[in-house]
């Protein structure tokens, strides 16, 4: 179980998250529904353990990550997939470079990112190029590509299709659902798409669309 406690989220007197509580199960898709700037994207970060909250804890697989400097080993159990993919990639990696930076850092087989690449639609001829060279449907991919490459029990997808086409979103959902079920990965799909994500999740879905929005103190 990958859960969120209480969790609380402050850039400096800004509070983003104010003691939520959220829980992602092996096997499910949880789905997380709301308007832009209600806090999902700051949650996926705290549940990938990139961010740390100002109170409440994460816990993954029952371990609490109560010593932030302990999270690393439990890192690479977390999968995450974020919406803008030229903001998430190196500018000067290639295609390839964005798909294998998980498995060279865990010193694992470069074996598995082409298989992945092959799975995900990108052909030889895109593994040179770089992200300014491609579209954002394929450099989206390499970035699912990417978070898939350690096989993580849980894989966050923060609004992941939302710049892309019908076609792409549709093969990305997919390829993340094969998975899913191959490997009994929880999944978090955080969108402001409700019809989406009613469909991907089957009605599993937090909507914090009546959730008060975060203010800053006078």
């Amino acid at each position: 179980m990958l859960e969120a406690n209480g969790v609380t989220v402050l850039f400096g007197r800004h509070r983003v998250l104010d003691g939520v509580t959220l829980s992602v199960a092996p096997g499910e898709v949880l789905g997380l529904a709301g308007p832009s700037g209600c806090g999902k994207s700051t949650l996926a970060r705290v549940l990938a353990l990139l961010l740390r909250p100002s109170a409440g804890t994460v816990t993954v697989d029952g371990h609490a990550m109560t010593r932030w400097r302990y999270r690393a080993p439990h890192r690479t159990s977390i999968g995450l997939v974020f919406q803008q993919p030229r903001l998430a990639v190196d500018p000067l990696f290639t295609l390839l470079d964005v798909i294998t930076e998980p498995l060279r850092a865990a010193r694992r087989p470069l074996e598995r990112a082409l298989l992945l690449a092959e799975e995900l639609g990108l052909t030889a001829e895109l593994f040179g190029r770089r992200p300014h060279e491609v579209s954002d449907g394929q450099l989206q991919r390499a970035c699912v590509a990417r978070a898939l490459a350690l096989e993580p029990r849980y894989l966050i997808c923060d609004e992941m299709t939302t710049m892309l086409d019908a076609s792409t979103q549709a093969h990305l959902v997919a390829m993340i659902e094969e998975y899913r079920k191959r490997t009994g990965a929880g999944v978090l799909a955080i969108s402001h798409d409700t019809e989406l994500l009613d469909r991907w999740a089957g009605g599993n879905v937090h909507d914090w669309s009546s959730r008060p929005q975060p203010t800053r103190p006078a």
